[in-house]
């Protein structure tokens, strides 16, 4: 496993500064004074000047590179530039070249081949992929089942339909898009009961009332439901949620949605069921830890 930020600091930082060391010098300072215009020590300057550090010949004949150091050691040498200036130039500089099909994402796609099994138009290095982004709602669901396992007396809110902690994407669209537990969180012998990691795709009944909550204006990312009390309800509205009745014998999507029409500030939603339904509360949230630490401060 080699992550991108390992060849920034592995080949690009010692590439770029033995470009701009042997600028600076060119330019007429000494090594005493190139070590304190880069702020490291003399004899690694004259590492640099020696051919010592091992440099990456693909990075030092990057147009864009080249006319960074020469950019940067006119303006050190002249004064327009100083080094926390520079500092952010090569910063922003990184940041482009980790961009989608760059310079360091192709390093970094050379270094593990294994990326290319995500397809040619994939770039672990963008910030939006989809990939990225559903790493990222994994994580926090992740951490949010962490906090109910080690959440003394959750399985009190355990429904007997077993409960789901949900979380979607930015722009979630169905249940596949819907990361949750599959086979759900049960209480085994008075244990909080994980069966398996989390996945999208795995939770239809609270992914269901997640993207309808959603897509009538909700803001909400994630959801979890857990067992319907009155005492609940009322705990929760005095931690400062809005609560909103849905009638679950019908379509429930049509039902959440008229009732976040309704009320749409909610972010718990409710049914008191009926015949074959148990009641079920359902609380929404920006994201699953936070879903989570809602529940946690309801024990």
């Amino acid at each position: 496993m080699q992550f991108v930020e390992e060849i920034v600091v592995d080949e690009f930082l010692p590439t770029v500064r033995s470009l701009l060391a042997g600028a600076l010098r060119e330019r007429g300072l000494t090594q005493s004074e190139v070590a304190g215009v880069l702020g490291i020590s003399q004899s690694a300057v004259s590492k640099y000047a020696h051919g010592d550090v091992t440099t990456n010949d693909r990075i030092a004949d990057d147009d864009r590179v080249d006319a960074l150091v020469t950019e940067l050691a006119d303006g050190l040498v002249d004064g327009d530039i100083t080094p926390v200036q520079a500092l952010i130039e090569i910063e922003v500089l990184i940041r482009d070249l980790e961009a989608g099909g760059d310079l360091l994402a192709q390093l970094h796609e050379d270094a593990v081949p294994e990326l290319a099994e995500y397809g040619s138009s994939f770039r672990v290095h963008d910030p939006e992929s989809d990939l990225r982004t559903s790493e990222r709602v994994l994580s926090s669901l992740r951490g949010g089942l962490r906090t109910l396992e080690n959440a003394n007396g959750f399985t009190r809110l355990i429904p007997a339909v077993g409960s789901n902690l949900v979380a979607c994407t930015p722009d979630a669209d169905d249940v596949d898009d819907v990361a949750g537990v599959p086979g759900r969180i049960f209480d085994v012998k008075g244990q909080t009961t994980v069966p398996a990691s989390p996945e999208f795709g795995v939770s239809e009944h609270v992914a269901t009332v997640l993207l309808a909550a959603r897509r009538h204006g909700a803001d909400a990312s994630a959801a979890i439901n857990i067992a319907y009390a009155p005492e609940l309800l009322d705990r929760l509205a005095e931690g400062g949620h809005v609560t909103a009745e849905f009638d679950e014998g019908g379509d429930v999507a049509s039902s959440v949605g008229a009732a976040i029409e309704d009320e749409p500030d909610a972010t718990v939603l409710y049914q008191t069921g009926g015949m074959g339904i148990e009641p079920l509360i359902y609380v929404l949230g920006p994201d699953a830890e936070s879903v989570a630490e809602t529940i946690r401060a309801l024990i």
